[in-house]
């Protein structure tokens, strides 16, 4: 009962990642299936767990840090995680892949209806792996900076770093960090998927691109949150970085790009 409520606590502190995650859900089961949304997003919050808890004991892999604790009570924790920060990092995960497989889908034309989104192989490629991690890691250049800043906003100072890190604060080792997990989770994910019984797929076009549309979100949510917290380069140095990602984007859209780059 304590976890239930501590669970309702964490969800009316927190409704934005709730509201992530929910429309990131939606999107998989779309996209993956039910079976297989349940499996990417379940391994990829126990290795951000287990990172996370690692990290914070043994430098591990992000580098040493350590959260506050100021939200005992007010929202749920398991050990000395807030569970809504491991949490976190399986939408953000699957958010990425969605864009990863945007690049990586053959293109039939523009728009909607360009995208083959059922291939096996393709999802199984290590280039979109690759991607995946690079645009998961990326995200995270964004969302650290400004979240460190927490107790300037709404989420609070829930995390610090003993020794600042060279990025606004933030320790190389922490963009690491976040590769491994990207790294691990979707290789774990893409061993466990191959194992499964084949399933008849829809057209996953506008899931795949639902879910690139809750990418940017994230993106302009935690850019608007630089902004207003008077941090004008680190926001205007996420903008510069994925103005050209942004413009790949559209050419993909528009069928410009090569029919499949894999």
């Amino acid at each position: 009962m304590e976890v239930l409520t501590l669970l309702g606590k964490t969800f009316l502190l927190r409704p934005y990642v709730f509201l992530f995650l929910a429309a990131a859900l939606l999107t998989a089961r779309s996209l993956l299936g039910l079976k297989r949304t349940a499996i990417f997003f379940l391994i990829a919050w126990v290795v951000a767990f287990v990172c996370e808890y690692s990290s914070t004991r043994t430098g591990i892999p992000f580098g040493w840090y350590f959260y506050t604790g100021s939200t005992r009570g007010e929202e749920l924790y398991i050990s000395n995680v807030p569970f809504m920060d491991s949490l976190s990092f399986s939408f953000l995960l699957f958010c990425s892949y969605c864009l990863a497989l945007l690049f990586m889908s053959p293109t039939r034309g523009p728009g909607l209806n360009g995208l083959q989104t059922d291939d096996p192989a393709l999802r199984r490629s290590k280039t979109l792996l690759a991607l995946t991690v690079v645009f998961f890691v990326l995200l995270d250049v964004v969302i650290d900076p400004v979240a460190l800043r927490g107790d300037r906003w709404f989420l609070g100072k829930i995390y610090y770093y003993p020794e600042p890190g060279v990025h606004f604060g933030i320790p190389i080792a922490n963009y690491i960090g976040w590769g491994v997990v990207g790294f691990v989770a979707v290789g774990l994910y893409r061993f466990v998927e191959g194992r499964l019984p084949a399933e008849p797929q829809a057209d996953g076009s506008p899931a795949l691109l639902i879910g690139c549309a809750l990418y940017y979100a994230v993106l302009v949510f935690n850019l608007a949150v630089t902004f207003w917290i008077g941090e004008p380069l680190i926001g205007t140095t996420g903008v510069l970085m994925y103005l050209p990602i942004t413009a790949l984007v559209l050419v993909k859209l528009a069928g410009r790009l090569p029919p499949d780059v894999r």
